[in-house]
């Protein structure tokens, strides 16, 4: 995996991954880069956890305990700005 990873593919990753597993059937254009995930309801505390196991696994970075919460996982922008963070 390359040592810098790209914010859009990030979000396009994400994306893919939250309609795959917690919106199947869903339309793609309905999740956009600031649509509310956890405020939102999409994402209640369980899918949360599981996102943030893809995330780490999928990135190979490491969230802390004060991470795993709605300022850093409510948007598909968000949750880019943490892994291109992490990534550097």
């Amino acid at each position: 995996m390359n040592a810098s990873v790209n914010s859009s593919d990030v979000k396009q990753t994400v994306k893919s991954y939250l309609l795959k597993e917690f919106l199947p059937g869903e339309n793609p254009d309905e999740l956009t880069d600031t649509t509310p995930l956890v405020t939102g309801g999409v994402l209640d505390s369980l899918a949360t956890v599981k996102l943030v196991a893809f995330l780490e696994e999928r990135y190979g970075i490491e969230f802390e305990p004060h991470e795993i919460s709605s300022d850093y996982l409510d948007t598909l922008d968000t949750i880019a700005d943490v892994v291109t963070t992490k990534k550097v």
